[in-house]
């Protein structure tokens, strides 16, 4: 079969824009004599491809044998990085940094030091002003040598300034590495569980992060110091399910971003996932009014052309702006409107699914699966369901644990009761083997388990005794685990007032906006 994911030069080629192609076809054509290039040739033919096949291409190309394959494939993939580099070079903070140090660099082997020591003072001043610490190294390492190896008497201080410069860039990105260090060990942390599922995750995750984080990192001033700071605050929050300091160190995330604009451009990703996360936080704290806000300036800024003159940044909207566009759907309860959401994100999975990565592609499913379940088309929902449970991946425990126990809750639904009692001791046993089951989980299998063959008039009352059970945990931080996957309580209270949960929903957010609105300022 196929393999479209192992192949490097193809999928570069895929992620091509349409300008980027034309300019490479016209890099590769001004720098070659020849016409007929068999460069443009495999170009062409790996274009069309939908798929990479190697004997299917080599039909497709009779003037490049087997054995110049290799070869040509290599040189095309130098030739594409080449032309990108020269096209980009202008939009990106970081090639400007680079090129103009080759430059000091290539002065200062012609033996022109001052002319190397002018563009290293004006490379200094760009670096900075984008913070751009780890091209301070390099800059005050190559003054360091010019001031070493040859008498410039560029400036009678120098050496001392320099000295002290690469101290408090040593520092600072000491600094740097560890609080990134950190917040990738968080994040990692809940890539692979998901949120805390009790006291013993819990009281790890703090003796981590106590022991992690640097005494004096509140002091730090620096913008990369403080983004992985607020980071490391954010993912150590989520993980706890602390959701007030989650919206806290978000909003210091993001507004890091407001305070120095020029970085927007330089880490369009941090903004982007700080966005997002704080669209999040907005979720979770069922802040109505603030996530339409922050969503509304999303989708203007995804619409900027720094989004969408780079694939990478607009693979990422497409992933956080769907995610809160079904978010706002869970929200309102407008179940059936977020419905008309899934064309769209099913086209754009199989589109980007050379860049998407599982984790990603796992929690639209759930979504997906959660918008037809709050639209009471149990069948689709379970046909979502299938695609996670059956997908064997090591990533995010707790994730396959709710899908199997909304899998479970479909069936309920749809009234197959024939499989009740297998399906709830499966799912009742793969969540005790990930040591994932809370009390609200453990009340509700054995709901099921109890009441499957019961009448409707009997059903009910049982109905409000687990609806009351479960509101009395609603404050309890490990058991609010279960309802940041499903709304285990507008479910429940859909069966005690014999409503559908979308409206159960709706009349909420109903609720709550006119209570906003009645506290607004004059």
């Amino acid at each position: 079969m196929p393999n479209r994911i192992s192949d490097p030069l193809f999928v570069l080629i895929r992620s091509l824009q349409k300008a980027e192609k034309r300019n490479f076809k016209l890099y590769i054509q001004r720098n070659s004599a020849n016409k007929d290039l068999k460069v443009i040739q495999l170009f062409d033919a790996l274009d069309k491809m939908q798929e990479y096949d190697e004997g299917l291409l080599l039909k497709k190309l009779p003037a490049i044998k087997k054995q110049q394959l290799a070869n040509t494939r290599a040189y095309l993939y130098r030739q594409i990085l080449t032309s990108l580099r020269l096209l980009k070079s202008e939009e990106n903070i970081d090639m400007q940094l680079h090129e103009q140090l080759d430059y000091a660099r290539i002065l200062y082997n012609k033996g022109l030091y001052h002319q190397s020591l002018r563009i290293l003072d004006r490379l200094k001043e760009l670096a900075l002003s984008y913070n751009q610490d780890s091209f301070l190294i390099q800059i005050i390492s190559l003054e360091k040598k010019i001031e070493t190896l040859h008498i410039t008497r560029s400036m009678q201080d120098r050496a001392e300034r320099l000295s002290m410069e690469a101290n408090d860039v040593n520092e600072k990105r000491r600094n740097i590495t560890r609080l990134s260090n950190l917040a990738l060990q968080l994040y990692s942390w809940y890539i692979r569980n998901g949120h805390a599922r009790n006291e013993k995750d819990e009281t790890g995750v703090k003796q981590f992060f106590a022991k992690e984080l640097p005494k004096d990192a509140h002091d730090y001033s620096g913008f990369y110091e403080r983004l992985y700071l607020f980071q490391s605050y954010c993912w150590y929050a989520f993980i706890r399910q602390d959701f007030l300091m989650y919206y806290r160190y978000t909003q210091k995330w993001v507004d890091l971003f407001n305070e120095e604009p020029q970085m927007i451009a330089v880490e369009t990703g941090h903004y982007i996932k700080g966005m997002h996360n704080l669209l999040n936080a907005h979720f979770d704290l069922r802040n109505y009014a603030q996530f339409e806000l922050v969503l509304k300036k999303f989708e203007e800024f995804v619409a900027s052309e720094v989004v969408t003159d780079i694939h990478n940044n607009t693979i990422q909207s497409f992933i956080y702006l769907t995610t809160a566009r079904i978010n706002q759907h869970f929200m309102t309860g407008k179940f059936h409107e977020g419905l008309a959401l899934v064309p769209f994100i099913e086209e754009k999975l199989e589109s980007y699914n050379l860049f998407i990565d599982r984790h990603r592609v796992l929690v639209f499913y759930y979504k997906i699966a959660s918008l037809y379940f709050g639209a009471q088309d149990f069948a689709t929902c379970i046909d979502y369901l299938h695609k996670i449970i059956n997908w064997k991946v090591d990533l995010r425990n707790d994730l396959q644990c709710y899908a199997r126990l909304l899998h479970l809750l479909a069936h309920y639904e749809m009234g197959n009761f024939d499989i009740m009692e297998y399906l709830s001791k499966s799912v009742y046993r793969y969540m005790a083997k990930m040591d994932n089951l809370t009390v609200i989980e453990e009340e509700m299998f054995a709901f099921i388990r109890n009441t499957f063959h019961l009448s409707p008039v009997k059903l009910k009352p049982e109905f409000e005794k687990l609806y009351n059970k479960v509101k009395g945990l609603e404050k309890n931080r490990f058991e609010t685990r279960a309802f940041a996957y499903l709304d285990i309580i507008s479910w429940l209270e859909s069966k005690v007032h014999n409503k559908p949960m979308h409206k159960v929903i709706h009349e909420k957010y109903l609720g709550a906006k006119k209570r906003n609105y009645r506290i607004k300022p004059s």
